[in-house]
C-alpha cells in the first residue's frame, strides 16, 4: 500500500534541537531535483508529499513546489518548527500556493523546557502565533513531539495546552526520541527510558480519546502503548503493508522503506506476547534502550488488527 513520499528541501535550520534527527549539513535543494522527485513520487502513486528539513520553511521558493506539487496531484504537508510560519503574511503565501495541512513541532507547553531543547528562547512565542495564523486560515495543524527526558513527566499537560490556545488541533504524533547517528548521541541524558514517560504518555492519549481526538506514537513498544496498540505508527504500518518513500539531503539519497523497516529488537520476554506478530519491538534495543523494560501483553491481537483496518 502507498503512503505519502517524504521530501527534505532544506538542511538547515533556525534552531538547533538537541534531539534532532536530521541536524543541519547546509544542503538545500535545487529546484531541478525537487520537482523531479514531485514527478517521480506522483508517477509512482503517492497519495501526497510531506516537505521536511531540517526546516523546510528555509528553502527560499517552497510556495512556488507547494504549487508545483499540488499541479501534479501530490497534496502537500509540511513538517516545521512554527518559527518562520509565525509571519501570517508567509503562511498565507503557502496557503494561497495550495497547502492545506501542516505539522508543527511542540515538544513543550513550558517555554523554559521548549527553549531549552530547542536553543532558542522564543521558540515557544512562534509555536503560539503559529498556531494562531493557522486557525485564521482555515489551515489544519497537527501537532509533532518528541519524547524525551526534558518533557516525559508532562505530555498530557502539552496537549491540554494545545487544546486551550489552538482547539482547532484534531490530532497529535508522538516520536519516541531515535538517539542513531544524530544529535541526540551528543546529548545522551535527553535519551529517555519508557518507564520515564509511559505513564504521561497514557495520560495524554486517554484525555484526547475521551475528547474525539486522534493520535499516533512512534517508536514505542506495544507493552508501553497500554489501552492504544492500535495507535502504534509501526503496527499499523506492519497491518496495512504500508510503504514509504523518503528522499535524504544526505549520502542516504531516496531511501524506500517497507515491512522489514518496521521491525525492531525483540527479548526472550516477547515470545510470549499475544501481539507479538505486529509489535515492531525495542527501537536500538539494548544499545540506547534496555530491553529489561519490555514485558508481555495479553490482549486480543485480531482486535488490534480490526481497529487498525478500520482506522479507528
Amino acid at each position: 500500500m502507498a503512503e505519502l513520499a517524504y521530501l527534505q528541501v532544506s538542511r538547515v535550520c533556525n534552531q538547533k534541537c538537541v534531539f534532532c534527527s536530521n541536524p543541519d549539513n547546509g544542503k538545500i535543494i535545487s529546484w531541478e531535483s525537487a520537482t523531479s522527485l514531485i514527478d517521480s513520487f506522483a508517477a509512482g502513486g503517492a497519495p501526497g508529499v510531506i516537505l521536511t528539513g531540517g526546516e523546510p520553511t528555509l528553502f527560499p521558493r517552497l510556495d512556488e513546489l507547494v504549487a508545483y506539487a499540488v499541479a501534479k496531484g501530490l497534496p502537500p504537508r509540511l513538517i516545521t518548527n512554527g518559527q518562520r510560519t509565525s509571519d501570517l503574511g508567509y503562511l498565507r503565501s503557502l496557503f494561497t500556493a495550495g497547502l492545506a495541512q501542516m505539522h508543527v513541532s511542540v515538544h513543550s507547553h513550558k517555554p523554559e523546557v521548549q527553549a531549552a531543547v530547542s536553543q532558542n528562547r522564543r521558540s515557544l512565542d512562534g509555536v503560539r502565533r503559529t498556531l494562531r495564523n493557522a486557525a485564521e486560515l482555515g489551515l489544519r495543524i497537527d501537532v509533532n513531539t518528541v519524547i524525551n527526558t526534558s518533557n516525559a513527566d508532562h505530555l498530557s499537560g502539552l496537549v491540554r495546552w494545545v487544546a486551550q490556545h489552538a482547539p482547532h488541533v484534531e490530532h497529535f504524533v508522538w516520536n519516541n526520541l531515535d538517539p542513531l547517528l544524530n544529535r541526540a548521541s551528543l546529548n545522551p541524558s535527553i535519551i529517555p527510558r519508557l518507564r520515564d514517560f509511559e505513564v504521561e504518555l497514557h495520560k495524554a492519549m486517554t484525555w484526547l480519546a475521551e475528547t474525539g481526538r486522534t493520535f499516533r506514537v512512534e517508536r514505542v513498544p506495544l507493552c508501553f502503548m497500554s489501552d492504544f496498540p492500535h495507535s502504534s505508527t509501526e503496527t499499523r504500518k506492519i497491518i496495512k503493508d504500508e510503504q514509504r518513500r523518503i528522499y535524504f539531503l544526505d549520502d542516504k539519497g531516496l531511501k524506500e522503506q517497507n515491512q522489514s523497516s518496521w521491525h525492531y529488537g525483540k527479548s526472550e520476554r516477547c515470545s510470549g506476547c499475544s501481539v507479538n506478530g505486529i509489535c515492531a519491538g525495542l527501537y536500538q534495543m539494548d544499545v540506547y534502550y534496555s530491553s529489561d523494560e519490555l514485558c508481555p501483553l495479553f490482549v486480543d491481537a485480531g482486535e488490534v488488527s480490526r481497529r487498525v483496518l478500520e482506522n479507528i
